[in-house]
């Protein structure tokens, strides 16, 4: 795929980007590692300088960077803020709290003159997707480079322009040059990349099929990896849910980013003793959200990034239709310049379906119906997927054991929709990944947990 960034909202190119030489990449991975030896040599509580700096810059820079990333990859103007938002305060948290958790530990019942340190690996490729530009790499590079660590960016090819907007807002945060870098790079250069004796680990962002080919690489060079790969999330409407707070839920999370999210709501199962007068909310809240120019504040659903997905997605949903779901809402393509896809509903969706079986990566809610709560739970677990998953109900106690005991999910959110947190691991299981982002885990992903074992010399 070119290096070329086009305005999703218009369709017209904004800029083709020149992709780095082999040469200059050998460069940059040369200076990563040289880069490395010092940085890793800084006490943490030296290196949140920095850290509490980046959070700074970003704050101060906010619009020009949404700016960006809505002209990039069409997301309303006032989530890209959010987004923006989101990477300085996790700058902070980890300021605040990540020292703490690279400090040497003594595990219960060790032997006294034992202890774990927690030591930097070394450069650490980031693969990462266009759908959250800044936030998908900072998630990844914050904690990483606290720990010691320095980072590659590898991007995707139609966000070159935040790609090259984040190496430059840790330049203007004060961090050493080689800490953090760019690589204008397309797919093609990955196996080389993780092959190179100057990766000591890999983090992606992306696809399942991405996932199980960067997965290959990094076993095939005993490198470590971190992946964090998609989701089709099941939110249950049990019998006992306040309809009102699931709906506007479900609506909120189906759309957020043009519906263009790892950990959407994309398949909401529901009790049939409630699915008429649930189906009927969240229908009118789906109608209600604003479709439009995604620099318009009032914008709440903006296009999808590129052309190709929307042709994806509507295919999805034609073929859903051709097996039996019922298209009760939106999806037709609509006149005009950009790539927009109307907020979509399909209900009487059952296995075999595409909006079933594989993620839709856009603004289309599939309904499922459970005769009873035990088929909802089996429904929400027959998937490949298992990323994060929301329960509705005023049974606290009940939604929490069913969280913990029965639903196959990296993440269960109960009464509320699934979102990253600073403070808690992010990730999930069978073909959504392995390995946390975020948290004490995702700042340990990368580092050499060393056991040290003392004994006094002998007089």
């Amino acid at each position: 795929m070119p290096l070329v960034s086009i305005n999703p909202a218009t369709g017209q190119t904004i800029h083709r980007f020149i992709e780095h030489s082999r040469d200059e990449v050998d460069r940059m991975l040369q200076r990563a590692a040289q880069a490395f030896l010092g940085w890793r040599e800084l006490a943490p509580e030296s290196r949140v300088v920095h850290l509490r700096t980046l959070a700074a810059v970003l704050t101060s820079e906010r619009d020009a960077l949404a700016t960006l990333i809505t002209a990039e990859m069409g997301k309303p103007l006032s989530q890209a803020r959010a987004e923006i938002e989101k990477c300085a305060a996790t700058s902070l948290y980890y300021a605040e709290h990540g020292p703490a958790f690279l400090q040497p530990e003594h595990p219960p019942s060790a032997p006294d003159h034992a202890q774990v340190v927690f030591e930097p690996l070394g450069p650490v490729l980031a693969i990462m997707p266009w759908n959250f530009p800044f936030w998908q790499a900072l998630r990844a590079a914050i904690p990483t480079l606290l720990a010691g660590n320095t980072v590659l960016l590898k991007h995707s090819a139609n966000v070159c322009g935040c790609a090259l907007a984040v190496e430059e807002v840790f330049k203007r945060a004060g961090f050493p040059s080689g800490v953090f870098k760019t690589l204008l790079v397309g797919s093609a250069a990955i196996p080389r990349l993780i092959a190179s004796d100057h990766i000591a680990g890999v983090t992606l962002t992306g696809s399942t099929a991405a996932g199980k080919q960067v997965a290959s690489l990094a076993g095939a060079a005993l490198k470590p990896c971190v992946l964090e790969l998609g989701g089709s999330d099941p939110y249950l409407i049990l019998g006992d849910a306040d309809l009102a707070q699931a709906a506007e839920a479900c609506a909120a999370s189906r759309l957020l980013n043009s519906g263009q999210s790892c950990i959407a709501a994309k398949r909401i199962i529901i009790v049939e003793s409630v699915r008429h007068a649930f189906e009927e909310q969240f229908i009118a809240r789906m109608r209600a959200r604003r479709v439009g120019d995604p620099l318009d504040d009032a914008t709440e659903v903006g296009p999808l990034a590129r052309a190709d997905l929307r042709d994806e997605l509507h295919r999805q949903v034609r073929e859903s239709t051709r097996h039996g779901a019922n298209l009760v809402l939106g999806g037709q393509i609509p006149d005009g310049p950009g790539f927009f896809y109307p907020p979509t509903v399909l209900s009487e969706v059952t296995k075999g379906m595409p909006a079933y079986d594989q993620e839709l990566f856009g603004p289309v809610a599939a309904l499922i119906s459970a005769p009873d709560e035990d088929t909802a739970v089996a429904l929400a677990n027959d998937s490949r997927f298992g990323l994060g998953a929301a329960i509705f109900t005023r049974d606290l106690e009940r939604g929490t054991i069913l969280a913990r005991e029965r639903l196959e999910a990296g993440m269960v959110f109960i009464n509320d929709y699934v979102r990253s947190e600073p403070s808690l691991p992010f990730g999930g299981i069978k073909q959504s990944g392995y390995g946390r982002e975020l948290g004490a885990d995702g700042l340990r992903a990368f580092v050499n947990k060393k056991t040290i074992w003392q004994r006094p010399a002998s007089r």
